[in-house]
């Protein structure tokens, strides 16, 4: 019998109005789910406690799941991690690279090198995101071009910031990625996942769309303010109006518990509870390093109320696998060197170590991105998770 009680106190530690109002997380090793557990309210000004079914807004924790998608196409020989992206995307060979602003607007020129889907998941094909690059952020303004989370398709014509293949950035590169997914299946984003990834993991309470009755299930989006209490956003950052399309680097709807099922079935090789989404010679593809000798790059932001400045485990080299961040080396207390990992703007995390056989996954709803108050409140809780799983080992 394991003693979680290292966990609730870490957790029931970080609430409050100045601090987070409600989370969920949860935990999991090899032997199945070890702990789940929510705390705190939905909404800083509702009594509405928060629920182990709450539902979040996962922003960028979608990518892994579409990444998921993308490589049960590179199974069956449809998608190539090589492949020039542009043969099945014809767009994606009219990308130019942003060089810099004359006094007759941008000057772009072609690009040297091809976007690839290898590229595409690692964040090296030359895409950036305007939050944390200034000249994509002044072209977008210049041009009348909305953000990829619009889901809108004049989103999809933005440059490319880099040279493919010479910089990790991050960006929207798994945006093009369900682009992919859907020139190839034939379906759209959502209907691919759901019966490919979503449906055969049991996780029902993920989607794009955000079903009837969820809505007294959903948790407030909330901004932190500059005395540090905490407010809700009447408009939180994501689509506005209909979609024209569902963009693999964002917007999904989830439940820790759902995603933790996800990370449970890369831990497992691919398959949870009878259901293989991916070969296991898959999933360890896809936790390698595929930059090679480029590291990742600390992120300044360009929109302090969406995203601090980014550096997540200071100090330490991280490489890109297929679309997961990885620890070259082992986090003090915490996850194994070789761990995968990443995040969501509004605050929500997961981690997987392979070598430890443990996934967690934390989530909250308060912007901006890497709130110094969540991050060491998700430090507490990954290292009251290894505590305890250390503990039960013992």
């Amino acid at each position: 019998m394991r003693d979680i009680q290292p966990i609730r106190q870490a957790l029931e530690a970080a609430l409050g109005p100045d601090r987070i109002a409600g989370l969920v997380a949860a935990a999991a090793t090899a032997d199945g789910v070890i702990f789940e557990g929510a705390y705190g309210r939905r909404a800083v000004t509702q009594p509405e406690p928060m629920t182990t079914d709450t539902l979040f807004r996962i922003a960028s924790m979608t990518k892994a799941i579409t990444a998921t998608g993308a490589m049960q196409l590179v199974e069956q020989g449809r998608l190539s991690l090589d492949q020039p992206a542009r043969e099945v995307l014809p767009f994606l060979g009219e990308a130019m690279v942003l060089v810099g602003f004359d006094d007759n607007g941008p000057v772009l020129r072609p690009p040297r090198n091809e976007i690839t889907l290898r590229r595409l998941l690692t964040h090296t094909a030359g895409f950036a995101y305007e939050m944390w690059n200034d000249r994509i952020a002044r072209y977008m303004e210049e041009k009348q071009i909305p953000p990829m989370r619009s889901g809108k398709l004049l989103a999809l014509t933005v440059p490319l910031a880099n040279e493919p293949g010479e910089r990790w950035e991050y960006g929207v590169n798994i945006e093009m990625v369900g682009r992919l997914i859907e020139a190839v299946s034939g379906l759209d984003l959502e209907t691919y996942l759901q019966k490919q990834v979503l449906g055969p993991l049991g996780m029902r309470d993920t989607s794009y769309i955000a079903r009837a009755g969820w809505a007294g299930r959903m948790a407030a989006v909330h901004a932190r303010k500059a005395d540090g209490a905490l407010e809700v956003m009447t408009e939180p950052p994501g689509a506005a109006g209909a979609r024209e399309f569902y963009p693999g680097g964002g917007g999904l709807f989830s439940t820790a518990s759902d995603y933790l099922r996800f990370l449970r079935a890369l831990m497992n090789g691919g398959e949870l509870e009878g259901a293989r989404i991916l070969k296991e010679e898959t999933v360890a593809l896809m936790g390698a390093n595929h930059m090679g000798a480029l590291n990742v790059q600390p992120l300044p932001t360009q929109n302090p109320q969406l995203s601090c400045d980014v550096d997540l485990m200071p100090g330490i080299v991280k490489k890109w696998g297929l679309s997961f961040l990885i620890n070259v080396e082992a986090v003090p207390g915490g996850r194994s060197a070789g761990s995968l990992a990443w995040a969501g703007l509004n605050n929500t995390y997961f981690w997987l170590d392979p070598a430890a056989k443990i996934a967690g996954v934390f989530m909250t709803q308060i912007l901006p991105f890497v709130d110094p108050v969540v991050l060491k409140a998700f430090d507490a809780f990954e290292r009251a998770v290894y505590q305890v799983a250390g503990d039960a080992s013992g």
